[in-house]
């Protein structure tokens, strides 16, 4: 398993798909992951720091999480079948759950746990940006710095 880190997500055009893009944070593999509108939000909501009014579900899973007196340990991708991936959560006393990336990250960014990738799944989906392409993850951020979350609400998957 390798630990990744969320570098963001952004709407791939002109499907108006949100992906989800996560890396290696001890190597150089790139996996990018398709996500539904209101998972994509969800992700962009909290990376941006916006808290709203009312709690989104993610939110509210993790308060359900602490309100049992359960801890989310890590969240792993483990498998890609078919062009879909699978996740699970990792919770104290061994216990795990079946659940989409989507929903696995924007809890993990929620609780501020570690997301892992197995290295099948890595070895599948992976990718490896070259040095010259690394202007293109530059203006990847950029254009994440510039969007806000009402920008996926048009998106239906």
């Amino acid at each position: 398993m390798s630990e990744m880190r969320v570098v963001g997500v952004r709407v791939e055009l002109p499907a108006n798909q949100p992906i989800l893009l996560l890396r290696e944070t001890s190597g150089d593999r790139y996996l990018p992951i398709w996500i539904g509108s209101v998972e994509a939000t969800a992700i962009a909501l909290e990376q941006q720091g916006v808290k709203p009014a009312r709690p989104l579900t993610h939110d509210l899973l993790k308060d359900v999480i602490q309100g049992l007196g359960r801890r989310l340990e890590k969240v792993r991708i483990t498998d890609l079948q078919e062009g879909t991936f699978y996740a699970e959560l990792v919770f104290d006393g061994g216990i795990t759950v079946s659940a989409r990336p989507s929903d696995s990250v924007a809890l993990a960014l929620r609780i501020g746990v570690p997301i892992h990738a197995d290295e099948r799944v890595l070895a599948e989906a992976g990718l490896i940006i070259p040095d010259e392409q690394e202007d293109e993850v530059e203006k990847f951020r950029e254009f994440l710095d510039s969007i806000s979350p009402e920008d996926f609400r048009g998106a239906q998957p």
